[in-house]
This record gives structure tokens, C-alpha cells and sequence, in this order.
């Protein structure tokens, strides 16, 4: 049954399911062509492994005519723990509607914007759907990235890291939703790390990854508890990204952030929300980032 409402005949759209994978596949290609089939193909088959959460799709939306594949929009839901109890988010990703049919485009994600306790993000907005985003209701939660040298940073002496292993002992001065979020993201090639001392572990999860073109190594901050915390142990973190031989890392941010030595650059990684419990600056986690790679 169609989702969209008055349509023209034979114009349908639905979750997608395991056995549209070809046609989600073929129509992404056509959509994203500096992306290949190899690609697309592991971004489902990760996303098949992550938990369904609740009734919600497991993959997203499918645009359809004739069972031709015209439009997709996947998307990534995941039960997340915050200060006031769990709360679902949304990673809409990878939004792409055939030229014949842009008409319809607006109205797929509009059917997903529905569900008013669920908080939709959108972490790589392409530039002809920010006016887009913006006309839904989506606003920027982040407007740009700053990017520093940690290794620059005042190092604590009484601070280490620590990769994080499941008989990791400092692990129990976690609570268990930042135990299952290291360990998760460590599954998927992130590194998942512990900033330590004898009073307090501060967790964090970095993902190596190229920028300026692919030719210059550097880190994506996914997870930090909040910046203090990531100045705090940026100089330690240093230290460990250096043996990495990484001297850049990226952050988002909406101006520069205090205590670190970098450049903020404003109108890069833009990143749209559009709910009840927006993510904080540094949390990028179970996102398409993470999930497909950059």
C-alpha cells in the first residue's frame, strides 16, 4: 500500500526489504557514482546486523514503479541513553529520488517525520538539500568542524589511555550504556578508547579516516562525553594518535573549541536535527559514519 498518499498509478513506497537489496543498490549508484556496489552492499549488510528497534524500518524507504527502484532513503534507528532515559534517533542517510520523479522526494521523508518522539539527524547533507532540510524543520545542531593537534595539548601526567578489551578492569567506572557503545563501535574498525586516572575513566571513540582530499591522515572525534572532557585528555590522546601516526583530528563544532590548538572551520560537516533530544557536540555514534564509512 502506498505511504505517500494521491500518487500516480503504479508509484509506490514502502520499506525496503532484504529482497530489494539489487534495486536499493543499483538505484544508490546512480545517485552517489563515486560510491560503487561494494559499498552500498556492506552499508546493508551492517545495517542488518544492528538490532531492529521496535516496529521502525530496518533500512528505510523505497521509491518504486513497475518494481523498479526510483528513490531510496535509508535510514538508521538506534535506542540511545541519555541523561533523561532512553530515546530513539534516527540517521536519515542517503536520500536520492530519480530526476522524474524529485516531485516526491519531499514526501518520503515526510512520512518518516511523523513520528514526533523519534529525533531525526542528518550528518552528510548534500548542498542542494540544506534548503531542503531547513523547510522540514530540520535545524543545524552543528555548523561546522574545528580541527586541532592534540598532541600540542598540556599532557596530565597522572592521565594513560587505554584501548578498550571486554576484560578491560577500568571499564567498570562506566555505566553500561558507554560499556555497549565502546564496544560496539570497536567491533566497527572505531578506536575505542579510556582516558584514565585513579578518580575517573573518560571513554571516547575515534575513527581514522583521510581528509583534505585523501591525502592527509587524521581522526573523527564520534564519541566524547561533552568538550571539557575532550580538552581535559586531548594532550594524553595526543600522545597515543601520534604512535598512529596521526597529528590532525576533527571534531564538530560550532565555534572554537577552548583549550585545544586548531582552526575552526565554519560551513564544513554541517549537520541537520530535527526532534526531541538532539545529540551534543562530539556524539556521532551507530551514524552512517560509522556504519558505511566516510
Amino acid at each position: 500500500m502506498a505511504v505517500l498518499g494521491k500518487i500516480p498509478v503504479g508509484l509506490n513506497c514502502r520499506s525496503i526489504a532484504e529482497a530489494d537489496w539489487e534495486e536499493v543498490i543499483s538505484c544508490l549508484c546512480r545517485g552517489f557514482p563515486q560510491r560503487d556496489r561494494v559499498y552500498w552492499t556492506q552499508a546493508l549488510s551492517r545495517q542488518s546486523q544492528m538490532p531492529a528497534v521496535a516496529d521502525f524500518p530496518r533500512y528505510g524507504f523505497i521509491l518504486e514503479i513497475e518494481g523498479k527502484g526510483v528513490g531510496v532513503v535509508l535510514t538508521i534507528y538506534v535506542l540511545h541513553q541519555g541523561p533523561e532515559g532512553e530515546h530513539v534517533r534516527c540517521n536519515l542517510s542517503s536520500w536520492y529520488v530519480d530526476v522524474d520523479y524529485r516531485p516526491y522526494a519531499s514526501k518520503m521523508i515526510a512520512v518518516l517525520l511523523r513520528q514526533r518522539t523519534v529525533t531525526f539527524i542528518n550528518v552528510s547533507p548534500a548542498p542542494d538539500t540544506r534548503k531542503v532540510n531547513e523547510a522540514l524543520g530540520f535545524r543545524l545542531f552543528s555548523k561546522g568542524q574545528f580541527a586541532f593537534l592534540p598532541v600540542l595539548s598540556s599532557m596530565r601526567s597522572s592521565y594513560r589511555v587505554l584501548e578498550v578489551k571486554p576484560d578491560l578492569p577500568e571499564l567498570a567506572m562506566l555505566p553500561e550504556s558507554e560499556r555497549h557503545m565502546l564496544a560496539e563501535h570497536a567491533a566497527l574498525g572505531c578506536w575505542s578508547l579510556l582516558c584514565v586516572d585513579q578518580q575517573a575513566a573518560y571513554p571516547f571513540v575515534l575513527m581514522p579516516r583521510k581528509s583534505w582530499g585523501g591525502l592527509v591522515p587524521t581522526c573523527q572525534v564520534i564519541y566524547c562525553r561533552d568538550m571539557a572532557a575532550l580538552s581535559r585528555c586531548a594532550g594524553t590522546l595526543g600522545r597515543f594518535l601520534l604512535r598512529k601516526g596521526i597529528f590532525i583530528s576533527l571534531v564538530d563544532a560550532t565555534a572554537a573549541v577552548p583549550n585545544l590548538v586548531g582552526r575552526y572551520f565554519d560551513d564544513r560537516g554541517v549537520k541537520y536535527v530535527k526532534g526531541p533530544n538532539p545529540p551534543p557536540l562530539g556524539d556521532l555514534t551507530f551514524t552512517e559514519l560509522v556504519l558505511f564509512g566516510p
